[in-house]
């Protein structure tokens, strides 16, 4: 039997010169010189949205195989994208894409409240996701309870028929009243419980708070602040504080259960104008702290949310609101704290008018963001508008801004280590190209934060040992692979026949956390 070598991340320490193998290989990279229109880590991500069936299912009452296959094409596009994570809904108005206990089947899957869609799409949805290596995000929308404000439409056993008291209905829809406890709870419950059930890696709220304003109406809560309001001046503050409660709570509740899964929020892009708040931005459009109640720039500085994923969802040198006034004020707002920055990307306005007729306006944003190093990454909306391809604009996206993958960025403060450096056990030209199998070589038992759930592979031309910094940034990442039971492979189809080329390879924890490189492969093509 031949004897086999471990080598452990103080060995590729030494064999590759890092610094500090403790922290992980990415982290001991900071000096390296680096392209900055090639980063190895960026949150690449597309919002999948069900609620009207905008992007899946494209419609109700679908055959659940016919849901798969539009599912897994999303997938696959994303991929195209060199997209590394997907945050889909699957709550979208008080229903459920699983089998929840506390709520009923979701209308957007069958076309029927209540109705059994024959198969487990949230469980469907986080293993497709995982098998590409994608990070999945599960959307929630807190409030909405329909997109109608008829309470007998809805199945007899929806809690907001069992329990009128906690609902209202608002510009011809229905909400949860968020200034009730019961229902702050119920909330918070209902999502709860596919944390706890699924393997999600994060759970994600979009803008929808209290609702927007409808001309001539008025929020009927009066009588609720009159009961649960004690200790407020005025109902906005105790509206904003409805909201916050919810909110850390959430925040809370999820780490408590499963300190791994991020929890992060995408709210409406400009927090307060600088005319009404000297710590607002120079804007002039809808206030979400006034309007909607959500003081996004309060949950960032007391750290309830892991990432916030303002929706800046206009152009460059819009007067109004300026996506070159925004980006930099949302970088100044998360500056010094630990919460991660991810841009909300327009791609549904993309050739509808003005500077959007521009094919280059959507790539340009990424560019521009280069210059805030706290911009971690952004977020499309959505799906269907990508698939679209307007002008021409997502395939000059990602020609000129994705034109390698990328890993996603670590959130310090949700802790973990880095795993045991990997082995690459085979690389061979193969018919498809060159096949490279991985193995962890992890020792005894880990955390599972920290155990090895994918691997990064990088190429480099000719005969080459590669040192630290040819690994900080993309310019040599070909792509990841998820683990299966701590071996991968990966099939390397971009290779030209009679060249030589090296492979290393590193292991990503749960939270990305990267190893030092394995020993070197060489293979002749």
């Amino acid at each position: 039997m031949k004897r086999r070598t471990l080598f452990t991340t103080a060995a590729a320490a030494a064999v590759y010169g890092l610094a500090n193998p403790g922290s992980g290989y990415a982290a001991s990279s900071a000096e390296c010189p680096t392209d900055p229109a090639l980063p190895k880590r960026q949150l690449r991500a597309m919002w999948i949205a069900s609620v009207t069936n905008i992007d899946w299912p494209s419609a109700t009452g679908l055959d659940a195989a016919t849901q798969r296959a539009e599912y897994l094409r999303l997938l696959d596009e994303a991929q195209a994208y060199r997209l590394n994570a997907v945050f889909v809904q699957v709550r979208p108005t008080a229903d459920a894409f699983w089998p929840s206990p506390l709520e009923p089947w979701s209308q957007w899957l069958t076309g029927r409240q209540g109705g059994d869609p024959g198969y487990d799409p949230l469980a469907f949805l986080v293993e497709e996701a995982h098998k590409r290596n994608l990070e999945f995000h599960a959307w929630f929308n807190p409030y909405r309870v329909s997109m109608q404000g008829d309470p007998g439409q809805l199945v007899p056993q929806h809690p907001a028929r069992q329990h009128p008291e906690w609902i209202f209905t608002y510009g011809s829809r229905l909400y949860y009243n968020p200034g009730i406890p019961e229902v702050r709870r119920f909330i918070q419950d209902a999502i709860m419980h596919a944390v706890e059930h699924y393997d999600i890696d994060g759970v994600h709220f979009d803008d929808y708070f209290y609702p927007y304003p409808v001309s001539g109406e008025t929020l009927p809560d009066e009588d609720t602040f009159a009961e649960y309001g004690a200790g407020f001046d005025n109902i906005h503050d105790w509206r904003r504080n409805n909201v916050n409660l919810l909110v850390q709570e959430m925040h809370d509740r999820i780490h408590a259960v499963k300190p791994w899964v991020k929890f992060g929020i995408s709210p409406f892009g400009i927090w307060r104008n600088q005319s009404t708040d000297p710590l607002g931005s120079a804007t002039n459009g809808l206030q979400s702290y006034d309007e909607i109640y959500a003081d996004s720039r309060r949950w960032v500085l007391e750290g309830w949310v892991d990432y916030i994923n303002p929706q800046v969802y206009w152009e460059i040198g819009l007067p109004v609101a300026n996506y070159a006034v925004l980006v930099p004020w949302w970088a100044n707002v998360v500056s010094g704290t630990d919460v991660h920055l991810y841009i909300g990307q327009a791609a549904y306005k993309v050739g509808t008018s003005g500077q959007w007729l521009d094919p280059a306006e959507l790539s340009r944003h990424i560019t521009f963001n280069r210059d805030y190093p706290q911009v971690k990454g952004d977020v499309y909306f959505s799906a269907r508008s990508l698939r679209a391809n307007p002008l021409g604009a997502v395939d000059r996206l990602v020609s000129e801004q994705y034109s390698r993958p990328a890993l996603i960025p670590v959130i310090e403060h949700l802790g973990g280590r880095p795993p045991a450096p990997p082995v690459i056990t085979t690389a061979r030209r193969t018919t498809e190209g060159v096949t490279l199998s991985f193995r962890s070589t992890a020792t005894g038992r880990q955390p599972a934060t920290d155990r090895a759930v994918s691997y990064a592979i990088y190429r480099f031309d000719g005969q080459f040992r590669p040192r630290q910094c040819d690994l900080a940034d993309a310019r040599h990442l070909i792509g990841t692979v998820r683990a299966d039971r701590d071996t991968g492979q990966f099939i390397d189809t971009q290779v030209e026949s009679g060249r030589t080329y090296t492979y290393v390879a590193t292991a990503l924890s749960r939270l990305h956390r990267e190893s030092g490189p394995s020993p070197s492969r060489v293979v002749r093509a």
